[in-house]
Parts: C-alpha cells; sequence; structure tokens
C-alpha cells in the first residue's frame, strides 16, 4: 500500500483509492442519481456546475489538510469510480478523526465498501501516527443496516448512539469507533504506571 500522503493513490484489496479528476464528474452524477444516495447522504450533487463546484471543495480541503476524499476504482483499471471514502480532519490536534464512505449501486454486494474502508483506516493510521492521530470515527442513521455490518467487519464497534436532531437528523445515530493499534495497549501501561506513582497520580503525591 502506497503510505505517503495519498496523492499517488492507495492500492489494497484490488482497489485503487485515488483523488477525484474531472473526468470522474459524469460518473459522480450517475452516482448522485441513486436513490440510495439520496436516502443516506446529507450533501447532494446535481448539475454539472454541482459537480464541478463538489471536486473544487474536495481539492480545497486537500490543499488545507482538513478533509481527504478518494475516489474507489478497481487496481489495475483505474476506470469509472466504484465509490468515494473519505478522512474528515478538521481539528488535527485532537487525536480523532472521522472516515465516511459510499459506494455506487454496480458496486455494492462485491465487498467493496469494506476493502476500500480499510485502506483508508491503514493509510490514515499511518500517514498520521505522527500527529497523533488515536480513533477513528464512522457515523450513521439508526437504520442503515449495511453502514453498520461494513463499520464492523472492518473492526468499528458500536460506541455509542447518538440522539436524534430534527428536522436533519430524524433518527438516532450510531458512532462507531476504532482505535489507532497500540492506543489501548498504550493506555494500560499508563494507567499502570499512574497506579504505581510514576505517572503524576495520587500515589506519587504529586
Amino acid at each position: 500500500m502506497d503510505q505517503g500522503d495519498g496523492s499517488a493513490g492507495i492500492s489494497s484489496g484490488g482497489l485503487l483509492l485515488r483523488r477525484w479528476r474531472e473526468e470522474d464528474l459524469p460518473a459522480l452524477l450517475r452516482a448522485y442519481d441513486d436513490p440510495a444516495m439520496r436516502r443516506w447522504l446529507d450533501t447532494q450533487v446535481s448539475g454539472a456546475e454541482g459537480a464541478t463546484r463538489w471536486l473544487e471543495t474536495r481539492r480545497t480541503e486537500w490543499a488545507a489538510g482538513t478533509r481527504f476524499a478518494f475516489a474507489v476504482t478497481e487496481s489495475g483499471r483505474d476506470g469509472e469510480p466504484l465509490g468515494n471514502v473519505v478522512l474528515k480532519r478538521p481539528d488535527p490536534g485532537n487525536g480523532r478523526a472521522e472516515v465516511g464512505y459510499w459506494t455506487t449501486a454496480p458496486a455494492r454486494g462485491r465487498g467493496v465498501a469494506s476493502r476500500a474502508l480499510t485502506a483508508l483506516t491503514d493509510w490514515a493510521f499511518t500517514n498520521f501516527a505522527e500527529q497523533g492521530l488515536l480513533r477513528l470515527e464512522l457515523l450513521h442513521q439508526v437504520d442503515n443496516g449495511a453502514s453498520c455490518r461494513v463499520a464492523e467487519k472492518c473492526g468499528y464497534a458500536l460506541a455509542r448512539v447518538i440522539p436524534a436532531l430534527p428536522p436533519d437528523y430524524p433518527l438516532d445515530g450510531h458512532v462507531h469507533e476504532r482505535e489507532a493499534p497500540g492506543a489501548a495497549l498504550r493506555r494500560r501501561v499508563d494507567h499502570r504506571a499512574e497506579a504505581a506513582g510514576t505517572g503524576g497520580g495520587r500515589a506519587s503525591r504529586r
């Protein structure tokens, strides 16, 4: 897997994750014309101007380092996108980020979502480890069972339920989380050190 900044693409699980391009815009519009996309996604894209704005926004976010959106294609073919995966880091200093994804209708049932999310997850934890990325979150509406299954398959455990906020969010939401490799072990070590009086806790009287 390419572990750089993602500009050259991420190859994993028979898929290539790469940056979106102008030639992808017709496929983007076809994807957003799908009823499932209109049901589950907050952001909607329609018309050539809307697609162009969507692409320009993704480029601006990438340059700012706050959001990294990848078109998902098949390795070795780099044809029409099968979906989109995204890493959102609006506050890079807090150790958390959010992931999201969608797949086109022809790509569903082929494991594309889980393979792409796994590739994005591995890339994110590797690429931003030195910047302190400790946890990734995945959010979806409570009745989106497919997203729940993808999250669990990719190691994102259900962490909590967030209440509905009508009218924009009429139903409760699930928050799934996955920790960076070694994060749980570091937490246990820190806890033991504090209990032993070496971490500034009560036993050290500091």
